[in-house]
C-alpha cells in the first residue's frame, strides 16, 4: 500500500492484528489544518471513524479534486482495490479510526456463497460512504477490543469483520424483503440531514444512495416514486430552500450564499433561483421583508 501523509500524527501507538486474509489496525491520531494524505492500495479497505470527521476532513478520488470534486469524509467508507484517495483537513481535529485491509479473495469467499461470484465481484468494485453508521459502530468497537487485546479465537474477530462488511457494502436486496417502491420517512430524514450537514450541500446520486443504504440504480428508481423528482432535482430544490433561509436571515450577501451552498458564482445562483421560484433572490427577499 502507498501511503503519504503530511501534518497528521498518531497520539498513541497503533494497535493491530493479523487475521485470515485481513489486517485490522486501530489508530488514535490528530491532524492540523491543511494536513493532507494520499492512499492507494492493491486490496480493498474499510475505514471506520469513531467520531464525526465530516466538518473537518474533505476527501477526493482525484489529485486535482479539491474545490470541485471533493466531499466530506464519511464515518464509514469502503474503498475498492486500486482506487486512490486524497484527504485534506480544513481544521485541526483529533480522531480515532479502525482500518481494515482486506484481501480481495477473502472478501469474495465471504460474499460469493450468498450472492454469487459475479455479483460479489461487482459489489467489491463499488465504493461506499455512509454517515449514519448504526450497528457498524457496535461491531467496530468489539473488533477494536479484539485487535487491542485478543481474548477469543481468531474466528470471532473475523466474524466481526464479516458483519462490518455485510452492513457496509452495497449488497443486493433479498427477494423476501418487503418492497413498496418508496423510501421510508426515516430514510428521507437521514438524507436531508446529510445534505444539510455537507459543507456545500452538493452530493452525487451515488453518495445519496449510500446514505440510505441502497444501490444507486435502486435508489434512483424509488426516490422518483417517493418524491416525484429525480435525486438531483430534489437536491437542487433543497439547496434553494437553504438559500431562502439565508436570505431571510439576512446575515450573508448573495455571493457568500452562493459560495457556501456550492453554486459556481452569484450569477449561477440567481439563474437557478429564478427558475425554481419565479423571482430573483433580491426580489424574493424584498417581498419577504414586506410580509
Amino acid at each position: 500500500m502507498i501511503c503519504r501523509t503530511e501534518g497528521i500524527r498518531p497520539v498513541a501507538p497503533a494497535k493491530w492484528r493479523s487475521l485470515d486474509g485481513l489486517v485490522g489496525v486501530y489508530w488514535d491520531a490528530e491532524g492540523q489544518a491543511g494536513a493532507n494524505a494520499y492512499y492507494l492500495s492493491p486490496d480493498p479497505r474499510i475505514v471506520f471513524f469513531f467520531n464525526s470527521v465530516s466538518p473537518h476532513i474533505r476527501m477526493s478520488n482525484r489529485d486535482d479534486g479539491f474545490g470541485r470534486h471533493d466531499r466530506p469524509m464519511a464515518r464509514a467508507i469502503y474503498v475498492p482495490a486500486g482506487v486512490p484517495l486524497w484527504t485534506r483537513f480544513t481544521s485541526s481535529h483529533s480522531f480515532s479510526h479502525l482500518d481494515l485491509h482486506l484481501h480481495t479473495d477473502r472478501l469474495l469467499r465471504f460474499l460469493a456463497p450468498s450472492v454469487g461470484a459475479s455479483e460479489a465481484r461487482s459489489i467489491l468494485r463499488r465504493p461506499v460512504e455512509i454517515e449514519e453508521v448504526g450497528p457498524i459502530e457496535t461491531l467496530a468497537g468489539l473488533l477494536v477490543d479484539e485487535v487491542s487485546a485478543p481474548s477469543r479465537h481468531a474466528v470471532y474477530a473475523e466474524s466481526l469483520v464479516g458483519g462490518i462488511a455485510a452492513a457496509l457494502l452495497d449488497l443486493p436486496r433479498q427477494a423476501s424483503e418487503p418492497v413498496n417502491g418508496r423510501l421510508t420517512q426515516a430514510q428521507m430524514n437521514k438524507l436531508t440531514a446529510r445534505v444539510d450537514a455537507s459543507l456545500n450541500c452538493r452530493m452525487t446520486v451515488g453518495e445519496m444512495a449510500a446514505t440510505v443504504g441502497l444501490s444507486e440504480s435502486w435508489f434512483a428508481t424509488v426516490f422518483k416514486q417517493t418524491t416525484g423528482k429525480t435525486p438531483l432535482q430534489w437536491l437542487l430544490a433543497r439547496r434553494i430552500e437553504l438559500v431562502q433561509k439565508r436570505l431571510v436571515e439576512g446575515e450573508l450577501n448573495l455571493a457568500d450564499i452562493a459560495a457556501q451552498l456550492g453554486f459556481s458564482d452569484q450569477s449561477h445562483l440567481t439563474k437557478a433561483f429564478r427558475q425554481a421560484v419565479g423571482e430573483t433572490p433580491a426580489a424574493w427577499r424584498r417581498m419577504q421583508m414586506r410580509l
